[in-house]
């Protein structure tokens, strides 16, 4: 094995999950906190096993660009930099797989392109990897898990990452409970199952202080899951049950018959804006599916891009937005960066508990499904409305179902007040 000329420095909790990455269970997951070095230790535990003999090697997300951009571009080379520099690896930026010379590979895939996942879940591997494991449904992990199955001279497993969702996931079931997530009886060998929680305050020397601040002013909500790794209670007295979620899998929806995009400016324009809440949603005959939530702090040009980006990659129908706290701001900002996108301007005219509950009935009905799991989604919907500290992704959602499930016909391009 190459030797890195600045040695990689794991810290006292990274050493202390070294043992499990490569003891006798099969399913390793660790979660925590953000910035606790959970990706960069199971990538770098990736490498080392590609090294140890010719093998192959998954590194699976829900949505393929979201793994292009924070592991191809940016933690695989940066784990390759600081472990491996005079280490000779080709980078097939075509099918997006890394080669070693002993001639191991690494992919990287997503479950949101049916061609690509058809490609990337045809083959087998020593190893397959779930980055930000609580946006996948159970469902999807089954699927997965059916290809761990190359014969090498490695012991086949699967590891896992993620902030905690709430304690209603399939990842703390199988994990912490050691219960089947569906069945919700005792694993039948729970020594293949393995976790460790892993937290900012564990990784100090390398991450900012600024960093620690700005995880010490979120929500109490947040801080109990990005700061201190805690699995979150559901509450009770929400319009939504955790339970009336229903999923599917990126590979098992069905075509939509019409897709929207809506967004949900921030009251403010600046660094402690909230965020901007925007989404995409579509309809297939009398069923409501959430296909991604694209929410974050932006700028007013930052939301509109990433309005019309999803626009276009999901081929949508038209873009909805809340022009409440924006006015005419919202459709000129969105037509700025592309005059051709259909706008229909929506205004709130009742209380938001209002304009939720016909939305929350789709659910209750089990007329809803989300394509895949949306942890901040969900908790904002499962959270009774008076208690909600952010509204942003609710909102885009109310605002999508709505013109998707509670208007007989398409209007078309204009404003509609709800």
């Amino acid at each position: 094995m190459p030797t890195a000329t600045k040695p990689f420095t794991k810290t006292a909790k990274q050493h202390e999950a070294v043992p499990l990455l490569k003891g006798d269970a099969r399913h390793v997951l660790l979660y925590g906190g953000g910035r606790s070095g959970k990706t960069f230790l199971l990538i770098y535990a990736l490498i080392v096993r590609a090294l140890k003999a010719k093998s192959r090697h998954l590194i699976l997300r829900l949505h393929f660009n979201h793994v292009k951009t924070s592991v191809w571009h940016d933690t695989l080379p940066k784990v390759l930099a600081a472990c491996w520099p005079d280490l000779k690896v080709e980078w097939n930026s075509t099918d997006f797989f890394i080669k070693f010379p002993n001639g191991s590979e690494i992919w990287i895939g997503g479950l949101d392109d049916k061609l690509r996942t058809e490609k990337v879940l045809g083959t087998e591997y020593s190893t397959i990897f779930f980055n930000e494991c609580s946006q996948f449904t159970y469902g999807s992990i089954e699927t997965a898990r059916s290809r761990l199955a190359e014969k090498s001279d490695l012991v086949n497993r699967c590891y896992y990452d993620c902030n905690p969702p709430h304690k209603q996931h399939w990842a703390y079931r199988m994990f912490i409970e050691l219960k089947d997530p569906e069945e919700r009886t005792p694993l039948p060998t729970p020594e293949r199952y393995a976790s460790l929680l892993m937290n900012p305050i564990d990784n100090l020397a390398n991450i900012s202080e600024e960093y620690l601040k700005e995880l010490n002013s979120l929500s109490k909500r947040k801080r109990d899951r990005f700061l201190y790794g805690l699995w979150l209670d559901v509450r009770k007295g929400a319009l939504w049950k955790y339970d009336d979620i229903l999923r599917c899998s990126p590979e098992d929806a069905p075509p939509m018959d019409r897709i929207v995009v809506a967004i949900d400016p921030p009251k403010k324009h600046d660094e402690k804006a909230d965020e901007a809440g925007i989404g995409v949603a579509g309809r297939s005959g009398n069923r409501l599916y959430v296909i991604e939530d694209l929410s974050d702090r932006l700028s007013p040009k930052g939301w509109a891009n990433a309005g019309v980006n999803a626009y276009f990659r999901h081929h949508a129908n038209l873009i909805v937005g809340e022009v409440n706290n924006g006015g005419e701001m919202v459709g000129n900002t969105i037509h700025q960066v592309n005059e051709s996108v259909p706008f229909k301007a929506v205004t709130a005219t009742r209380g938001k508990d209002k304009r939720a509950e016909p939305v929350a009935l789709i659910y209750e009905q089990h007329r809803a499904y989300h394509i895949g799991m949306f942890t901040e989604l969900e908790d904002q919907l499962t959270t009774p409305v008076d208690e909600l500290e952010h509204d942003d992704r609710l909102d885009w959602l109310v605002w999508a179902a709505t013109e998707l499930m509670l208007h007989d016909t398409f209007v078309g391009v204009g404003s509609v007040e709800l």
